[in-house]
């Protein structure tokens, strides 16, 4: 099983299909916010699942601030991370995914790419598909779920 994880997209569709190429294996996509209403282009090219939180930016109500989903016996908590103090630290949204028995705990906001592993929970921000931050490239994330509960979890630059 293989999930995209994106975020921060900013209404900006046209890199929605610079991402199209990487879509083929995946059979899930998760969307951290900033940017939620991309994920009905998304649908135009991506025939699997897609899920959406609502970021800082996201206006429609049709998306929650949080929400948790679970795949393959893989629980997965995602949140935008404004509410979570994202910029500055990580201890707050790793507490919260502790809270939540989350595995995996996925969040944008800062635009900044990152993967981080502690006590057994990964906490995961794919950076920005639109704007990165600083020098950053634009990127996304992969979470590849493979028998026993084993996961593979990467960065993927856009060229």
């Amino acid at each position: 099983m293989k999930i995209a994880v994106l975020s921060d997209s900013h209404y900006e569709t046209s890199f929605i299909n610079d991402i199209k190429e990487y879509l083929e294996d995946i059979d899930i996509i998760l969307h951290c916010g900033d940017g939620a209403p991309d994920t009905k282009a998304l649908s135009n090219i991506f025939r699997g699942e897609i899920y959406a939180v609502k970021g800082n930016c996201d206006m429609s109500k049709e998306y929650p601030l949080e929400r948790i989903i679970e795949v393959m016996g893989i629980k997965i908590f995602m949140t935008h991370g404004h509410m979570y103090n994202v910029k500055n630290e990580y201890n707050t949204i790793f507490y919260k995914g502790k809270e939540v028995d989350a595995d995996i705990v996925l969040f944008g906001h800062s635009h900044k790419a990152l993967i981080k592993e502690y006590d057994g929970l990964v906490i995961m921000n794919p950076g920005s598909i639109s704007l990165p931050y600083g020098r950053a490239k634009r990127t996304f994330g992969i979470i590849e779920i493979l028998k026993n509960n084993k996961r593979n979890i990467s960065i993927k630059e856009i060229e």
